[in-house]
């Protein structure tokens, strides 16, 4: 991650011990990590650990350089990340949670000296730092919240439209981002580092006669805090709302690192509320192994995933087989039937019908129309809607 964070790594350090209160690490620890930043004339200490404001701030004070633990350094990769508004308003958020969080004691500490990494906030008294961080919270949330209402109309749209929405998911590289490009034949970013994707994007995809919505989304991480998943809660809920997941794993890595990966993202999906959506779990990157590690991971982990299929999004292998897994699972079609009376609004309603759906049956009987249809749930609810506000007699749709 550091690395994904343009840093270079000079040197690392590692201890197996309860936290020390003071330091995290222990007292001895702390010289030595003190005269390793001085030998490498390294700048910055990243923890992997997370680290008390009163642990940071002592670290800092023994080491002189500023002290980072993984949360921030998520943040850092994430302000690196964000291209767009929204993703960019969620990392501030995100960032500003924090440093309320630890406004008061950061200040507290400030008042004797100042420390690398704590920006002179000596100057400050406690009460007027804290709300001047929540008053630009409160403007990013009104900015964050303008963006979802334009974001729940699209969705509406989309779903008046007929179409069927599917989003990407998966760990942070494992591919996402090259199976968007190769399914919808865009362009949107490839990278191999983390987080290459920090807001949805979404293409129309056809295939089958049918057309559907595939959305690319921010990648997962073990240990993801909490704050992230909230902040970046209107991004992931594009997952929410889909009708379908594809969840990317990389397959050519070790065993052990790939089901822990898939722990985690069905973890996410669940804390997500995103659980019960169907599945296919697509084992990518298969270009980098022989057949029979192919064929050796599959056997390990098919008990363990949903609907699992073997590609290789960047040469495009077995992306025929994906696109029919797609069409039997989404395409649950009804039926159903309705009857109505002939008036001058009643054709513009049929041609829209016969746009939507799939018309079995159509019969003109004098003063009424009497149509047999298959579509899916979304299409025939808005049919029944239809067909009531004309005064006609719908058929409840039974599975086709």
């Amino acid at each position: 991650m550091a690395q994904s964070a343009g840093y270079t790594i000079v040197g690392t350090l590692e201890q197996t011990r309860p936290p020390d209160a003071r330091y995290q690490i222990g007292a001895g620890k702390v010289e030595e990590l003190a005269n390793l930043v001085k030998e490498t004339g390294a700048n910055k200490v990243i923890f992997d650990n997370a680290l008390r404001m009163i642990q940071n701030y002592n670290l800092a004070k023994a080491t002189k350089v500023e002290v980072i633990d993984r949360f921030q350094l998520i943040l850092e990769i994430f302000a690196r990340r964000a291209t767009t508004t929204e993703a960019q308003l969620q990392i501030q958020l995100a960032t500003l949670r924090n440093e309320l969080k630890h406004a008061r004691e950061k200040v507290r500490l400030c008042r004797g000296s100042e420390q690398p990494g704590f920006m002179g906030l000596g100057v400050y008294e406690a009460d007027v730092y804290r709300d001047a961080i929540k008053l630009q919270v409160q403007t990013i949330l009104k900015k964050i919240a303008a963006i979802r209402t334009k974001r729940v109309l699209q969705r509406k749209r989309r779903i008046e439209l007929g179409f069927l929405s599917i989003s990407l998911a998966g760990y942070t590289s494992a591919g996402k981002s090259t199976l968007f490009n190769a399914l919808t034949e865009a362009d949107t970013m490839v990278d191999r580092t983390l987080f290459t994707t920090l807001s949805t994007t979404t293409r129309i995809i056809e295939f089958s006669n049918r057309k559907f919505l595939l959305t690319d989304t921010v990648g997962f991480i073990d240990r993801l805090p909490i704050s992230l998943i909230e902040a970046f809660h209107s991004t992931l809920e594009e997952t929410i709302y889909s009708d379908l997941i594809i969840l990317v794993v990389d397959l050519k890595e070790p065993n052990e690192l790939i089901e822990k990966k898939i722990n985690i993202c069905q973890d996410t999906i669940n804390k997500l509320g995103a659980g019960s959506i169907p599945q296919i779990t697509v084992l990518n990157k298969i270009d980098h192994l022989s057949p029979e590690e192919i064929q050796q991971k599959f056997d390990i982990l098919k008990s363990k995933i949903q609907n699992p299929i073997l590609i290789s999004a960047k040469k495009h292998t077995n992306l025929d087989v994906l696109k029919s897994y797609i069409i039997r699972i989404l395409e649950n079609y009804v039926q159903g039937s309705f009857s109505i009376p002939l008036t001058g609004e009643v054709m513009p309603f049929m041609s829209w019908v016969h746009e939507k759906a799939e018309v079995k049956k159509e019969e003109f009987l004098g003063d009424h129309v009497e149509v047999n249809f298959e579509a899916n749930p979304q299409i025939a609810e808005q049919i029944r809607r239809k067909v009531e506000k004309f005064n006609g007699k719908y058929t409840q749709p039974i599975n086709g």
